[in-house]
């Protein structure tokens, strides 16, 4: 039988290629309180394991489905690598995640994160977990695992990239979609404050290339600087519209979470074939930085639209008996919202 030579100790290390077990061990201390927190009581076991393990109380549905995402945070991050600032981009991963869930009425239950890096830092890595943790805790899921990979050689030391996966569920009879939509249906636009974690390549080449100062004012006479308003955490729903489902039962038919594409590109895919969707501009309030970036980058207002959200973070298609009452209950909730319009035959989204 074959076995390794005794050569003693000095020669090549994985540390020296540049991977570092030790800095992987002291990582996954720190953020072992922060996964610790957002248990919920399915979660068997704990951190250390070869996999998670939730265990679904199947007692408490009658004929449960399993909804499954996954996204990541895109360009963001290169904002946060400029500012070295990580605290919101977990939190902005987890809206992208469930957010996407309950577009379908599902409960998130538990979410799970892959970060890879150049060089492994313990406390940039707990940075990023802790906005990841509190994301989770907003949405009610619990972080039940993830991975961290060192790409040493491969990815310059300052570099990252994260991405998630969500599970949630829902009972067969009560999923949103379009097979729900009615024609007399009305919108509910839910505001949203900033960029979330979509267009940032646009956003980027207009406000940070070639010379761009994250430190000076988002906008003339902003009081915020533009790396605070690039890096402003993304807003999760989840939590909200699974809220505003039950105090309305039957009123919600569907969701579209307005990520890459705009509304125009996310409102259709929610939609019955020969059923378009038709919006009130006046309805929907555009923050500065979007006006900014048209500005800045001469961008045609069509080309903003596909690539921004423009103030919309996702768009309740509801009973148009309770949709002023589902308002209510969103503002009440802290979110702005409005009724923003209705549906018409045809496909698409009109805008007035």
């Amino acid at each position: 039988m074959r076995r390794l030579a005794d050569l003693g100790t000095g020669g090549l290390t994985y540390a020296a290629a540049g991977v570092s077990i030790a800095a992987g061990d002291e990582a996954v201390e720190r953020i072992t309180g922060l996964v610790d927190a957002t248990r919920r009581p399915e979660v068997l076991g704990g951190v250390g394991g070869f996999a998670g393990r939730f265990a679904l109380d199947v007692a408490r549905y009658r004929d449960p489905v399993l909804v499954a995402s996954a996204d990541g945070v895109g360009t963001k991050l290169e904002v946060a690598r400029r500012a070295q600032n990580y605290r919101t981009v977990g939190l902005d991963l987890v809206a992208m995640l469930v957010d996407d869930l309950v577009c379908v009425g599902a409960e998130p239950l538990f979410v799970l994160d892959y970060v890879a890096v150049g060089d492994l830092v313990p406390a940039r890595l707990a940075e990023l977990v802790e906005g990841v943790a509190e994301g989770c805790r907003i949405a009610g899921a619990a972080l039940l695992g993830g991975e961290t990979a060192e790409h040493g050689g491969v990815m310059a030391p300052d570099e990252l990239d994260l991405a998630g996966f969500a599970v949630g569920v829902v009972e067969r009879d009560e999923q949103w979609g379009p097979d729900r939509v009615r024609p007399d249906d009305r919108l509910v636009a839910l505001a949203s404050p900033g960029l979330r974690s979509n267009g940032y390549s646009l956003a980027r080449r207009v406000l940070l290339e070639p010379d761009g100062d994250l430190d000076a004012p988002a906008w003339p006479g902003a009081s915020v600087r533009l790396g605070e308003e690039l890096l402003r955490p993304s807003v999760i729903y989840a939590p909200v519209v699974r809220a505003l489902a039950a105090a309305h039962p039957g009123a919600l038919h569907a969701a579209a979470h307005v990520t890459g594409g705009g509304v125009v590109g996310n409102l259709p895919r929610v939609l019955p074939p020969g059923l378009g969707a038709v919006l009130a501009t006046a309805a929907i309030e555009t923050p500065e930085i979007f006006l900014e970036i048209q500005r800045r980058g001469r961008v045609a207002s069509d080309e903003m639209l596909r690539v921004f959200n423009c103030g919309v973070g996702m768009v309740l298609v509801v009973d148009a008996t309770a949709a002023e009452a589902i308002v209510e209950g969103a503002r009440a909730a802290g979110l702005g919202a409005s009724v923003a319009g209705g549906l018409e035959p045809g496909s698409g989204v009109r805008l007035t």
